[in-house]
C-alpha cells in the first residue's frame, strides 16, 4: 500500500505563489508517474500536471507557463510550484502516484486564491 500525503495549500492573493508537496510512503518499490489534479467546487477533477519516472512532463493548457512540476525520486516526493495564481486556480489539489500500474490518491490540499 502506498499513501501519498499533500501539503502546502492555503490562501494566497491573485498573482501570488505557492508550492505544493506530496510525499509517498508505504511499501514502495518503484514509482512510475506522479501527478497533480484539482477539483473546483461543482466541477470534475482535472489533470493539472504530471511527470514520468524519466522526468517527462505534461501540463494542462490553463497552467502552462505558470506552474512547474518536479520530483525527487530519493524522497518519493513530487512538487508543484504555482506562480501567477488566479482566482480560477482555487480548488482542492490532489496528488496521484502510480505504483506497479495502480493509482494511489492523496486526500487533497485546498488552495484558495482570493484578495
Amino acid at each position: 500500500q502506498v499513501q501519498p500525503v499533500e501539503s502546502g495549500g492555503g490562501l494566497v492573493q491573485p498573482g501570488g505563489s505557492l508550492r505544493l508537496s506530496c510525499a509517498a510512503s508505504g511499501r514502495i518499490f518503484e514509482i512510475n508517474a506522479m501527478g497533480w489534479y484539482r477539483q473546483a467546487s461543482g466541477k470534475q477533477r482535472e489533470l493539472v500536471a504530471q511527470i514520468s519516472s524519466g522526468g517527462m512532463t505534461n501540463y494542462a493548457d490553463s497552467v502552462k507557463g505558470r506552474f512547474a512540476i518536479s520530483r525527487d525520486n530519493t524522497k518519493n516526493t513530487v512538487y508543484l510550484q504555482m506562480n501567477s495564481l488566479k482566482p480560477e486556480d482555487t480548488a482542492v489539489y490532489y496528488c496521484k502516484v502510480v505504483h506497479f500500474g495502480l493509482d494511489y490518491w492523496g486526500k487533497g490540499t485546498l488552495v484558495t486564491v482570493s484578495s
